[in-house]
């Protein structure tokens, strides 16, 4: 029994909207509460210690509380923490950026991904002077009105396609097409030609579970959007610096337009970036007329525990996070079968999602077809096993460089554990 959880939690539904202040992180009949983290670990308020996937759905790339990064911000809290002026670690931070994707050529910090994605979409429209953005079904670019249609993340969860509060008129200018499907965005472009400012795009889509590009999708929107003049948005909140010391679009050669950055580049704290050509970021106020402003952007803290954790990550070996996660892929999935337990396990990198499914999951549709009931038992038992996931069939699990073999192994077994127990639920 979770006691003090239980305890807090009774508490807070009086305060919050179901007792959390994010959808996706509640869960019934409560949902733990976290005391600290460390390395792979987080352990909850009745002392239960978890290896960790959720990994703060996705920030803690070097595991949590990393040595080298709580150092500086313990040094830098005595300088104080919010100035409303630049700071040096500003542009430390963003040269390190700059270098390390080349499509970015100017940027901004923000606060969250949300944020950034928004600004982006704000941005694109004026530099193209055309009010149309594509995006993809299952894809979750934040949670503000230009982008809440055909969701993943919490909507997906709680089974919402879209959301009570966005205008007729707002809605109107988003066109959702089919991800990892040509014909669709075939379709977009030749109904909407010459009008279509941007496609915003997740390369690997993250928030309905990982889902992978087909072969050459990418390069394909690439190419449809230079054929009408549109840009090309890489929302890259969750990829970025997360399979290689730079974006996703290093690794297939792309150079989108505009870039949205987050999570990994703030080691943990609250960040968000949106930048890529010089002529389209000049257009942003006070250079060019288009407003976007934060005064938490580019906070001091935030800035530090960035450059501190891309300081790490530049000495990293990628392959070791992926290989991991190809293990814990194929015995899970080799566990599912001895138990007669259907599943698709997807994995790219380091990261890796369970589905609950037959049939192969390529898509948001195929997605949304997965045993989402059967998942939260598989959930609740391994988190009962000393294991903690992402509350939702529909979220990315992450490995961290602090996860390493003794971690693998409890895992593996944990999984196997947690198979044999749920099968009385088929």
């Amino acid at each position: 029994m979770s006691v003090r959880s239980e305890s807090l939690f009774r508490e807070s539904i009086d305060i919050f909207p179901s007792g959390v202040n994010s959808p996706v992180r509640y869960y019934g009949p409560y949902p733990e509460f976290i005391e600290r983290a460390h390395g792979p670990y987080i352990e909850d308020v009745d002392g239960r210690r978890y290896i960790d996937y959720c990994l703060g759905f996705g920030p803690s790339i070097l595991g949590h509380s990393p040595e080298n990064v709580v150092k500086k911000l313990k040094e830098k809290l005595a300088d104080g923490f919010i100035y409303g002026a630049p700071t040096e670690n500003e542009s430390k931070l963003g040269k390190v950026i700059k270098g390390a994707i080349p499509s970015i050529e100017k940027m901004r910090f923000t606060n969250s991904g949300t944020e950034a994605t928004m600004h982006a979409i704000r941005l694109a429209r004026a530099f193209m002077k055309r009010d149309i953005i594509v995006k993809f079904d299952g894809a979750y670019h934040g949670s503000h009105d230009y982008v809440l249609q055909k969701m993943g993340s919490g909507g997906l969860t709680f089974g919402i396609s879209s959301s009570p509060g966005i205008p007729e008129q707002v809605s109107s200018t988003v066109v959702v097409g089919k991800f990892n499907d040509e014909e669709s965005v075939r379709k977009i472009f030749s109904t909407f030609k010459g009008k279509i400012a941007a496609v915003i795009v997740e390369p690997v889509l993250g928030n309905v579970g990982v889902i992978p590009p087909a072969g050459g999708f990418l390069n394909f929107l690439e190419e449809q959007c230079r054929q009408d003049g549109s840009l090309l948005i890489f929302d890259e909140v969750i990829t970025g610096f997360r399979f290689t010391f730079g974006g996703y679009q290093n690794s297939i050669g792309i150079k989108p337009d505009i870039t949205i950055l987050g999570k990994i580049i703030g080691g943990g704290l609250p960040v968000g970036l949106f930048g890529g050509r010089s002529d389209i970021m000049d257009m942003i106020a006070p250079s060019g007329p288009v407003y976007e402003g934060g005064t938490f952007s580019g906070n001091p803290l935030t800035m530090i525990a960035g450059y501190e954790t891309l300081s790490e990550l530049r000495k990293k070996e990628y392959r070791e996070i992926g290989a991991y996660t190809e293990k814990i892929a194929s015995s899970a999935s080799d566990s599912a079968r001895k138990y007669g337990i259907q599943v698709q396990v997807n994995n790219t990198g380091p990261m890796f999602t369970i589905f609950f499914n037959r049939n192969k999951v390529d898509s948001y549709d195929s997605a949304a077809e997965s045993n989402s009931r059967l998942f939260m038992e598989f959930f609740k038992t391994a988190k009962d096993n000393g294991i903690y996931l992402p509350p939702s069939q529909f979220e990315s699990n992450f490995v961290s460089f602090a996860h390493c073999k003794n971690e693998l192994e409890k895992t593996i077994e944990a999984f196997e554990v947690s198979f044999r127990e749920i099968k009385k639920y088929l």
